[in-house]
């Protein structure tokens, strides 16, 4: 069953959209990581170029402001500095107003904003004449952006300094706006492309998903054949496939017909060697019939083998049960006429996924085993174990056998009643050919009529698909 177990754990591996070993989940993957990367590099440069755009327009304000005080200013005769029209913006006269202007010359106290009430800004002696600087100050409370030139008066040689600056919280505030729709914007456009990239694995790869049923179908025995009714690109795949299987056919075809010869070959001799010895008692020809019966034995089971595997890899058969368990009956029953009563029970609508002469040889192994060793009484019962496993009962009323002899009855020629004839090969060959299967036979002791119980258990074939019989 470890075979049988491996495929489970892969097809529900294969079943999970999104598993461990999932395409899908492949590509989403790359797909998040491209989109990740490729999100954070444009949401930076869309930042810090829109961060640039406002902060330059504010500084383009500040030097606009700063060329209007120039030009407005004048000096006295007293030697006074004056502006020779009012400056525009009302906030230069209220204090605290955020937006603050400053006239210094070296030797005299600075001339000051109204809205600069009891403060002054420092001044920055590193810029050039005719020059700007734009720093940021820390006066009090408020982070001021300042802008700073020297630049003198028509007609007077004094050099002067002047400054204009503004509370950057409005500055800063826009700009966390704008980083914040630039997070937002772009957290929603990678979550939109991974939603797209999802669908696009899923619907996608939904060809990939239907070649796994077509597969499942085909293993089942529901088709014989895939389907080629795909995309460009699983079309030759599909091809592929059937041909695999037409391979697997035609090699188990050829296995059938190479064991059917090698039977005939071998026998044929071995019935003409056993009929010239078989009236006569020397020590030859008692050693001739002993040995030609081993050799019967060795040749019955290997080619019960040979065939159940040359008929496994067709991997597509399906066998009703009960047609095979009625035919069984009837055949036994005739085999011992009047002595043997056989009972059938369970459900009759069950189907082997596997070939129907298989399934006659182990049922009907166990079955005339019963009817030989039991008391005359026989009960089949057929049941479904599982979704994928059926059982096949048989229970006889004669007196059983202890547990500890159980397993020696799988070894080949092993017979514990040696009076009745046989070769002490249908056990042997019963648990081989269900293995091969995937299956398995068990003994035990039937409840109801005290004797033995043989369980096999084989796997089921759809009952969904179509009831092909083998």
């Amino acid at each position: 069953m470890a075979a049988t177990e491996l495929a489970e754990t892969l097809d529900a591996r294969a079943s999970r959209p999104f598993g461990p070993r999932s395409l899908s989940r492949r590509m989403l993957a790359i797909a998040a990581a491209w989109v990740g990367v490729m999100l954070l590099i444009g949401g930076f440069v869309l930042d810090r170029t829109v961060a640039a755009i406002i902060v330059d327009n504010f500084d383009a304000q500040l030097e606009s402001r700063l060329d209007a005080m120039i030009a407005s200013v004048e000096l006295s005769e007293e030697g006074e500095l004056r502006y020779a029209r009012p400056l525009s913006d009302q906030r230069y006269l209220e204090p605290y107003s955020q937006l603050y202007w400053q006239i210094s010359r070296k030797g005299q106290a600075p001339y000051r904003s109204r809205s600069l009430w009891d403060r002054q800004l420092p001044v920055d002696t590193s810029v050039q004449k005719d020059g700007l600087l734009f720093t940021d100050v820390q006066l009090g409370e408020e982070l001021l952006r300042v802008i700073e030139r020297d630049a003198t008066l028509p007609g007077v040689p004094v050099m002067f300094h002047f400054q204009i600056a503004q509370d950057r919280s409005g500055l800063d505030a826009q700009l966390a706006r704008v980083r914040t729709t630039v997070l937002v914007s772009l957290g929603v456009l990678g979550l939109g492309l991974l939603i797209l990239a999802a669908l696009q694995a899923v619907y996608g790869l939904r060809p990939l998903r239907r070649v796994r049923a077509e597969i499942a179908a085909v293993r089942s025995g529901a088709v014989q054949r895939v389907s080629t009714d795909y995309v460009s690109e699983v079309t030759p795949l599909m091809h592929g496939i059937n041909e695999l299987l037409e391979q697997a056919e035609d090699q188990a075809d050829a296995a059938r017909r190479h064991a059917g010869n090698l039977a005939h070959a071998l026998k044929t001799p071995m019935t003409v060697l056993v009929n010239e010895s078989a009236d006569k008692d020397t020590p030859l020809a008692i050693t001739v019939r002993r040995q030609i019966m081993s050799m019967r034995r060795h040749v019955d089971h290997h080619l019960a083998r040979a065939r159940a595997l040359g008929r496994r890899g067709a991997l597509n058969m399906r066998s009703s049960v009960w047609p095979s368990l009625e035919a069984l009956r009837r055949t036994v029953e005739r085999m011992y006429p009047g002595a043997v009563t056989i009972d059938l029970d369970g459900a009759d609508n069950l189907d082997f996924l596997g070939e129907r002469q298989d399934l006659e040889e182990m049922a009907g192994n166990l079955i005339d085993n019963a009817a030989k060793y039991g008391g005359g009484r026989v009960f089949v019962t057929v049941k479904a174990e599982t979704d994928d496993v059926l059982v096949i009962e048989v229970e006889d009323d004669g007196p059983g056998i202890s547990p500890d002899e159980r397993a020696s009855l799988f070894q080949r020629g092993a017979r514990l009643d040696t009076d009745k004839p046989g070769t002490g090969l249908g056990l042997a060959i019963v648990r081989d050919v269900a293995e091969i299967y995937g299956g398995r036979v068990e003994l035990g002791e039937s409840d109801d009529l005290g004797g033995l119980c043989a369980r096999l258990f084989l796997p089921r074939a759809d009952q969904q698909g179509s009831s092909m019989s083998a």
